[in-house]
């Protein structure tokens, strides 16, 4: 009975440190809540890595993960992007609404989360830019501001690249795009060219470019997701 619950009870320290996140996030320490959410990514992977090694899956699982999801990878994300929000919008100081916008973001997580489950489309690909693929890119965002890869010196710029930002996210969160799932039914190479690519592809933008790489992780992976699709097509 306790092994059954191995599973459950990583799912539920993806939970906890979700939480912890949120409360770093409000004390504006957004490297540590930015942390938290790759953090729970790792545990995220393990509890389905558990579940499938000791064969205890079932709909009370998929449901706590589902919820644990919402926390780490939907509503820390929008607490981060909340406090990342531009303080002033084309002259006008003090403009909350842009900080709210943020929020969207976690609505439309709970969306693809509720989606995903209900969807028997996405058994061996997802339907859709997973919630843990989206909140990877946001985590990136504190250590990209704080670096000086990229330094703009216009609030004008930063304003509509925010603008921008929150409605992509959203959309690629509740697309119809056919996206690579990395769950191995084999470990053999022609089914798996795609994974493989993606796999050591993300290996050398990490090492290369590190968190602007998380990104550059993304765009990859949409690519080559349509690019399978297309050839899997034809």
């Amino acid at each position: 009975m306790i092994v059954k619950q191995i599973p459950n009870a990583i799912t539920s320290a993806n939970l906890f440190t979700g939480c912890i996140g949120i409360v770093f996030a409000f004390n504006q320490d957004l490297r540590s809540a930015a942390l938290c959410i790759l953090i729970s990514l790792i545990i995220d992977f393990f509890d389905g890595f558990a579940a499938r090694l000791l064969n205890v899956s079932g709909p009370m699982g998929k449901e706590l993960d589902s919820l644990a999801d919402m926390v780490s990878f939907g509503v820390l994300p929008s607490v981060i992007l909340f406090h990342m929000a531009p303080k002033s919008f084309f002259g006008y100081t003090d403009f909350p609404v842009l900080s709210y916008l943020a929020f969207f973001v976690a609505v439309f997580s709970a969306y693809r989360l509720a989606k995903f489950n209900l969807d028997t489309r996405q058994t061996d690909k997802f339907i859709g830019v997973p919630t843990p693929a989206i909140s990877a890119v946001i985590a990136s965002v504190p250590f990209i501001y704080e670096s000086d890869v990229f330094y703009f010196d216009s609030s004008t710029t930063t304003v509509l690249l925010y603008l921008a930002f929150i409605p992509l996210v959203c959309y690629l969160l509740i697309s119809e795009l056919p996206l690579i799932a990395l769950k191995f039914k084999s470990f053999g190479l022609a089914e798996n060219t795609f994974r493989y690519i993606l796999i050591v592809s993300s290996v050398l933008l990490l090492t290369l470019f590190k968190f602007v790489g998380i990104p550059l992780i993304l765009v990859l992976y949409i690519i080559l997701s349509i690019i399978e699709h297309k050839t899997a097509k034809s």
